[in-house]
């Protein structure tokens, strides 16, 4: 087991990694830019050091300042969290060479998931289910054209390195690919520096599914049910619930044996991610995130594993510590993303926490590294906190949510807690019957 982990993140998941750091005996370092020098998880490590002003291409992106805090304080691994570089196959190639484990996945893996193309080919070879669409890149209109006329509109235009929403058109008919391709190729090349596209079929109400694997890099791997992140705004999640309201347990252990048996094959390392799109009874392959997600605690929720501790034993050389078959879904769980932002506007508002109560009591628990009289700096993503709650069926769950929603109080600055006490009476919501365009149609809908 390693004897010091760098902790290389900001907000409440570094303070998720630091807590399970400590339940395992392994010392702490934290990393921070000066916007940071005040936070929580700066505060309750063992070490911190400063790497730089509040941008973060100088702080926490900053490769060198990273591996330079590690040698200092002869950390021996680094959690990367979400976010920043949990999915640079470059920061992952570069510890390696310098004798750093990096706590996820190889940067080969990183680098073939992360390139949307070879992850769907990849995908594919591995037995999972995939859209239709192109083989690759699309390269021109009348390549284009072609390929939308055979798997049939509307179609979809993705950017091949995107995510978040980014480069991503919807063309209904011929008449608008021509514009859905060049703005698609656009806004790829000014967000991620490669303007790569490919096509797949759009499928108009699905719903979004998400696995849960751990492999073990040995050929060993598991799933732990999956996640329905449907509830979304502008590509965003914001409500996250596991088991799924739309899946049985044939589906679930079908879906999840099929992902576990294609990381297995790949000999994948740690915690991964598998998503589709889900209508008509039908799984399709959207991508693999290579590092965990934000939405696990719902996972932990339901199994009682904690998918920090794995991800550390994994990268440690340890194994996992589950097989499938000590694996048990109890109830149910919903996670909320609590965000500084207007509720209404969803303008981001910084600023100082004057009051931070969090709502307690059984199935509750919230993670976040806010604090009464904290300053939420303007340089960095406004997720402040998850709210999730656990109940031994979904009924009692959403009941408890919206008790804990209640409790909850964040003075000082604007918060997204309103949505969430709006969305908690929502009959569709209570049906679980919602999908991938809910929320914004119900959010245009508003006055």
């Amino acid at each position: 087991m390693f004897q010091k982990i760098l902790i290389a993140n900001r907000g409440e998941i570094a303070l998720r990694i630091l807590r399970a750091a400590k339940e395992l005996g392994i010392q702490t370092v934290a990393v921070h830019s000066t916007a940071d020098a005040n936070a929580m998880h700066v505060r309750l490590a063992d070490e911190s050091v400063c790497i730089g002003p509040p941008p973060s291409r100088d702080s926490y992106l900053n490769i060198h300042q990273i591996v330079a805090a590690c040698e200092i304080t002869g950390a021996d691994a680094i959690h990367p969290g979400y976010g920043f570089l949990s999915e640079n196959a470059k920061f992952a190639d570069i510890l390696a060479a310098h004798n750093i484990t990096f706590i996820g996945p190889s940067g080969d893996h990183i680098r073939v998931m992360g390139d949307k193309i070879e992850a769907k080919r990849t995908a594919k070879r591995l037995g999972i289910p995939v859209v239709p669409g192109s083989e690759g890149g699309v390269t021109d209109e009348g390549e284009a054209k072609r390929i939308a006329a055979d798997i049939g509109y509307p179609v979809i235009i993705k950017a091949s390195a995107g995510g978040g929403g980014r480069g991503m058109k919807v063309a209904r008919d011929e008449t608008e690919l021509s514009v859905a391709l060049d703005t698609a190729r656009t806004e790829a090349a000014a967000a991620f520096g490669d303007d790569a596209v490919y096509i797949e079929k759009y499928l108009e109400k699905p719903r979004h599914i998400e696995v849960q694997i751990l492999g073990d890099g040995r050929g060993n791997a598991v799933h732990l049910g999956e996640r329905d992140c449907s509830l979304q705004r502008r590509h965003q999640k914001v409500w996250e619930e596991a088991t799924s309201p739309a899946l049985n347990g044939e589906e679930r252990s079908k879906i999840g044996d099929t992902c576990a048996k294609a990381v297995a094959d790949l000999g994948y390392s740690g915690a991964g991610t598998i998503e589709f799109l889900y209508e008509n009874g039908k799984f399709y392959f959207i991508e693999m995130n290579t590092r965990l997600q934000v939405e696990h605690p719902v996972t932990e929720a339901i199994t009682g594993i904690d998918l920090v501790h794995e991800q550390i034993r994994v990268a440690s050389g340890s194994g996992l510590s589950v097989t499938q078959d000590d694996i048990r879904f109890n109830g149910h769980a919903i996670e909320c993303r609590i965000n500084a932002e207007d509720a209404r506007t969803f303008v981001p508002s910084p600023g100082t926490v004057t009051t931070f109560h969090t709502p307690g009591g059984l199935g509750v628990r919230v993670d976040s590294a806010v604090y009464s009289g904290y300053k939420i700096p303007p340089y960095y993503d406004s997720l402040i906190g998850k709210l999730i709650v656990h109940g031994r069926n979904r009924v009692e769950c959403m009941m408890r949510l919206r008790r804990a929603l209640d409790e909850f109080v964040v003075d000082g600055i604007n918060t997204t807690l309103p949505l969430f006490r709006d969305l908690v009476g929502n009959p569709d919501i209570a049906n679980g019957d919602y999908d991938i365009h809910w929320l914004e149609k119900y959010l245009a809908q508003k006055p």
